[in-house]
């Protein structure tokens, strides 16, 4: 147990891998013992929903950095690994805690996993609080005028707008007493929670990504002074880095909602139209997690039942193909295969990939979301179900199903040069952007000049536009006729 005239409180680490903004800090600093921080990989505690490989990579470095910054203020990182109640109470034995502090999750796994928790604390005689350190508010807090939860996304951001935005937490980390490392518990080496893949295929995430605090302070300090003004303009643009790029380090709680509100509001000044749009994004991830806690079946079943009978034509090697960014559509390609290489895609491109997906090639949404649940480093239960609901027509305030993206189009209006697709799929480096979002148009000596041989360097569209789109509408169809 620690020697300290005033017993020590649980600082139980989750997603919220900051100590600025951190309420369940400050409740603990409050209490006026010594605080000891803890994070259990728990694998089993996250249900269906275990992380993927791109988010395992992203918590190893973001522990890696949470624990640097614990040690500049004397601190450890005690690291456990196995079912998260029982290694809590293992710890408040060993230390004589009083009390664990921790913020909460809001899926599915995570809740019951806090009600296990609790359970085994409050047994062993201790207490245990729980703060809100992921959200802007609560998902009970935001109700419509019937007291029900929202599925529209336009009055639900318009009653939560009319809250006010919460200020960040204040922690005073001066609070924070050192602990001797003779009396730490015994603590597992980051390397032993097994974070890291065993093959070599995350080299790219170290050129694409800071996954630090200070990495997240400053993309959104860079953000805040030089992307607001352009950013209404250049945010469907993949071509242009015209997003903030924020997503997976408020996954992660390396930096919170309550920051960038602060932020923004600090640096809108003339650019308060871009301010406002860039809010509204961090809107609709407290919608989709507003969505999540009330409609928990979501990551699985369409929020709307009926499309549990769509008919689907699952086919491995359609998804395979997508998958490796093979379809023929450029843009589509580039986005797969930068995600692939980087764990991110651009927002524009996850719609396009997505509708090609489901629309085109009538792959259930459920699949795409597994995948980008697995390469995503910024992959979120909570906006991963509603984007994936969203493009399938089957969630909550969801684009029409009959609704479908041409990847040519969409490629000519927000890469209008090619030079995403340059970047992302070189074999066309060399098409002109006439040709470069529809190679199988460009004349036969144009592609022997570029270097391109259609179905063999590049494949020919897995399925065209037009039958396609036809083949999705037909589905649509046939899915309101069997309903009727």
């Amino acid at each position: 147990m620690l020697s300290s005239p005033a017993r020590p409180s649980l600082l139980w680490f989750r997603l919220d891998l900051r100590l600025e903004d951190n309420p369940a800090l400050a409740d603990a600093l409050a209490a006026g013992g010594p605080v000891l921080p803890v994070f259990v990989h728990d694998p089993a505690g996250e249900g269906a929903w275990a992380l993927g490989g791109a988010s395992r990579w992203w918590l190893h470095h973001a522990l890696a950095d949470l624990a640097d910054q614990l040690d500049r203020l004397g601190l450890p990182l005690i690291l456990r690994e196995g079912d998260a109640s029982g290694c809590l109470r293992e710890l408040l034995a060993e230390t004589g805690a009083e009390a664990v502090y921790a913020n909460r999750r809001y899926e599915p796994a995570a809740i019951a996993q806090e009600a296990e928790v609790a359970e085994g604390v409050l047994a062993s005689g201790a207490k245990i609080y729980f703060s809100n350190a992921a959200l802007l508010f609560e998902p009970w807090e935001i109700r419509n005028k019937s007291g029900n939860p929202f599925q529209v996304f336009t009055p639900y951001w318009r009653t939560c707008r009319e809250q006010g935005w919460p200020g960040p937490v204040r922690v005073d980390l001066k609070k924070l007493a050192k602990i001797p490392a003779k009396e730490c518990p015994r603590s597992l080496a980051l390397d032993e929670l097994g974070l890291l893949p065993d093959k070599d295929w995350d080299a790219g995430f170290y050129e694409a990504w800071q996954p630090t605090r200070e990495g997240a302070l400053a993309r959104l300090e860079t953000f805040v002074r030089e992307g607001l003004d352009e950013y209404e303009g250049e945010r469907d643009r993949p071509d242009q880095d015209g997003t903030s790029r924020l997503s997976p380090y408020l996954h992660f709680g390396q930096i919170g909602p309550r920051e960038v509100a602060a932020a923004l509001k600090q640096g809108a000044g003339a650019v308060a139209a871009g301010a406002d749009k860039y809010l509204a994004e961090i809107g609709w991830r407290e919608f989709s997690h507003h969505l999540l806690y009330h409609f928990p079946q979501t990551p699985e079943a369409p929020l709307r039942p009926e499309f549990a009978d769509f008919p689907w034509r699952e086919n491995a090697d359609l998804l395979r193909a997508w998958q490796r960014g093979r379809t023929g559509y450029p843009l589509v390609d580039a986005g797969m295969r930068q995600l692939w290489s980087t764990g991110w895609m651009h927002n524009r491109v996850r719609m396009v990939a997505a509708s090609l997906l489901v629309k085109h090639l009538l792959q259930p949404w459920q699949a795409g979301a597994r995948w980008f649940w697995d390469t995503l480093v910024d992959a979120d239960l909570a906006n991963n179900t509603q984007g994936w609901q969203w493009t399938a027509g089957c969630g909550a305030d969801a684009a029409p199903y009959f609704r479908v993206f041409n990847p040519v189009t969409q490629g000519e209006r927000f890469d209008p040069q090619g030079d995403y697709v340059r970047r992302w799929v070189p074999e066309l480096a060399k098409l002109p952007p006439k040709f470069i979002h529809r190679p199988w148009e460009a004349p036969a000596s144009l592609l022997e000049d570029c270097g391109v041989v259609l179905g063999n360097d590049y494949p020919e569209p897995i399925v065209g536009h037009v039958e396609g789109r036809g083949r999705a509408l037909a589905a649509f169809e046939k899915f309101k006729s069997a309903r009727s």
